[in-house]
């Protein structure tokens, strides 16, 4: 944990700013629009629909893969079906959670909501367009227990159907949750370069989510939060051709060999 003197809250926020808008001062990375329940129409489709119809997860998956194949000027087999869905996967939970984990830290609140009331438009090549349900997001003032109900609400909801249904396509568990935990720890580098007032508060934050349940042992890092090393790969560098892509800096491959914990995930 960071000494809590060097911690910086937000300033009061004024009462005419929405928590979205105020989410949305953080950078792309975070922004979401918010819906009733009213059907969703053309652009938006409901993100159910990657649980309920295998065909449009392996709509998503074959259409990141090809997106892949050609930035590396490659025909499309030459990227593996399994490494097409943790990049899928990852960029999915990165979206979903970045906006829940501000909303945690800014507002000290968890707004719940399950995947099949999310909305999206699944473009490629950046921060897919995210809706999620118009409800007041339910406030939480220990920080402990915040992260404990953003665990059971997000991680053990949206987000553990996801890798489930990743799973299928021989994406080892170890890896689709360690895509999780970077995208926890991608969501507080984000803030830290936009909002650098509250790189402690979400580095604490972080900690205690990291700490959850289906997160434990997926990463290592400082007691303060910095340092971050997930204990498997996203399998990224395989896209490339040869199979010689650059590695992300939290990959367990960047690591010296000896500090490489002996489970990890190499692909």
């Amino acid at each position: 944990m960071t000494d809590p003197a060097s911690r910086r809250t937000a300033a009061r926020p004024d009462p005419g700013v929405t928590i979205p808008q105020r989410i949305a001062a953080l950078g792309p990375f975070f922004v979401f629009e918010t819906h009733g329940p009213a059907a969703a129409a053309v652009p938006w489709r409901g993100m159910g629909e990657l649980l309920d119809d295998p065909a449009v997860l392996g709509e998503r998956i074959g259409a990141v893969r090809g997106y892949l194949a050609a930035g590396g000027g490659q025909g499309v087999e030459a990227v593996e079906l399994r490494v097409a869905a943790s990049v899928t996967h990852l960029g999915l939970v990165s979206r979903l959670i970045s906006p829940s984990f501000a909303v945690a830290v800014l507002a000290g609140a968890v707004l719940p909501y399950g995947l099949r009331e999310a909305r999206w438009q699944p473009t490629l090549g950046g921060m897919f367009p995210l809706s999620l349900p118009d409800r007041v997001p339910v406030p939480v003032a220990d920080p402990v227990e915040r992260a404990a109900r953003l665990g059971s609400e997000l991680f053990d909801g949206p987000v553990r159907e996801l890798v489930a249904a990743v799973g299928g396509y021989s994406v080892a568990p170890q890896i689709l949750w360690g895509n999780v935990a970077s995208a926890v720890n991608g969501a507080v580098s984000a803030i830290a370069r936009t909002a650098p007032e509250l790189t402690g508060q979400a580095r604490d934050f972080a900690t205690m989510v990291l700490d959850q349940p289906h997160l434990r042992g997926t990463c290592t890092m400082a007691a303060d939060g910095t340092g971050f090393r997930r204990r498997s790969c996203c399998l990224i560098y395989r896209a490339a051709p040869g199979r010689a892509g650059g590695l992300c800096g939290d990959c367990v491959l960047t690591a010296p060999v000896r500090t490489r914990p002996p489970d990890a995930v190499r692909g």
